[in-house]
């Protein structure tokens, strides 16, 4: 492969996955991975190579090593990750960094090995400085100190993208890493620890809603605000770039537009229809105050996020109701 540009291209061609190409992604019963699997197989791709964490430890070198030797995909959508909330990166925080380290080592590594011809990395937007201009640009990685609450998360990303560069760099690979903002969508994770913020919200007030109480205290002030994003949305970013992006420079994924902890919390209860009140525990952490990230170089690509915010957590709550009650 050559380099020029931060920009790889197998003679001179830009390789784009076929329909019939074979296609790794995993993670696929996770929040993005199972996205991903949704919206390429409704474009039509029919050769998806899938494993659950029962059937392939990736934290595992040997046996990923053997699986991707095996199976030789072509193309591989790395969202195999442990994530979590402010209060699961704090209870959990050597889980955090040791699984997520294990897992994108074995993947990144094996890819190489067994000539994937692109790779997209999946990381996060916890990954930028705690106290950085907003919008967040890409440029930004490794400006400033990081957010506490979820650094040994980010530290662990922040290495699956210069380790995807680093390969690029001696390898001549093909590796591309995407930064997406705060997910919400069917598959989250509604466990009341380990979850993220719109599925923690979901739960609190349903349950709340059928216990018929009266009030529903959340962390934080609530004036934090975030940039958040369903995540049919970011699977649709995905496939854009892994058909139109070829380069070692990282690149965001959002909707241009944040909400206040506050906001949010007030759309959740509308669309689950608790009729308490909403109170905030100052005592608690806020984590980062402000992230929003700027998406100017995915949308000068030709992409932008569709689906609006109220109707993305109606469909969240939907699918919650089917399959966590």
């Amino acid at each position: 492969m050559i380099l020029y540009n931060n920009v790889y291209k197998l003679n001179e061609i830009i390789l784009k996955m076929e329909k019939n190409s074979r296609i790794y992604i995993a993670g696929h019963k996770g929040l993005v991975g199972s996205a991903i699997v949704r919206i390429l197989r409704k474009e039509g791709f029919t050769n998806l190579i899938l494993r659950t964490s029962s059937e392939l430890d990736l934290r595992n070198q040997k046996a990923t090593e053997e699986f991707l030797e095996k199976e030789k995909p072509e193309y591989v959508f790395d969202a195999a990750a442990k994530v979590g909330g402010i209060r699961a990166n704090m209870t959990y925080p050597a889980e955090f960094v040791y699984d997520n380290l294990q897992i994108q080592n074995n993947i990144i590594h094996s890819s190489w090995k067994n000539g994937v011809k692109k790779l997209l990395f999946l990381g996060s937007a916890c990954i930028y400085p705690r106290e950085c201009t907003q919008p967040i640009k890409e440029e930004y990685l490794l400006t400033n100190i990081l957010e506490p609450t979820n650094e040994p998360y980010a530290v662990a990303k922040i290495s699956g993208i210069k380790m995807c560069q680093a390969y690029n760099k001696q390898h001549g690979t093909n590796f591309i890493s995407v930064m997406p903002t705060n997910l919400f969508g069917p598959e989250d994770n509604f466990d009341p620890i380990n979850s993220h913020i719109v599925a923690a919200l979901i739960r609190k007030f349903h349950e709340a809603k059928i216990q018929n109480k009266d009030e529903v205290t959340l962390w934080g002030t609530g004036t934090p605000k975030r940039d958040i994003i369903y995540v049919d949305d970011v699977a649709q970013a995905c496939l854009f770039l892994m058909q139109n992006y070829n380069s070692s420079d990282i690149i965001n994924i959002g909707t241009g537009k944040d909400l206040s902890v506050r906001e949010i919390a007030g759309i959740v209860k509308d669309v689950v229809g608790f009729k308490g009140k909403i109170s905030f525990d100052a005592t608690k952490p806020d984590g980062m105050m402000r992230r929003i990230l700027d998406i100017s170089k995915i949308n000068a690509l030709g992409w932008k996020a569709e689906t609006d915010i109220k109707e993305g957590i109606k469909k969240t709550y939907d699918w919650f109701l089917k399959n966590e009650i």
